[in-house]
């Protein structure tokens, strides 16, 4: 009896979404689609401004603008074929 009532729940329980998503679709396809409306007042096209703190003098160094080195460079040395 127990396999009875799944199969009537599946049968027809579980059409429902179905068919909602069936009359969505359909819904949806019959429509027209509206037409566009026109904008109020055009829109102006100005330049950005420039941002008031201009360009950093230096560029930062390691991931998170760590300080630059406390010593020199070191020559390295060159393989020799």
């Amino acid at each position: 009896m127990p396999q009875v009532w799944e199969f009537v729940f599946l049968m027809l329980i579980l059409k429902i979404p179905i068919v909602y998503l069936g009359w969505v679709v359909y819904w949806a396809i019959k429509a027209e689609p509206a037409p566009p409306e026109h904008a109020a007042l055009p829109a102006e096209l100005r330049p950005e401004p420039r941002p008031p703190w201009g360009r950093p003098s230096r560029p930062r160094r390691g991931p998170h603008g760590t300080p630059s080195r406390g010593y020199p460079r070191t020559a390295r040395a060159r393989a020799s074929l």
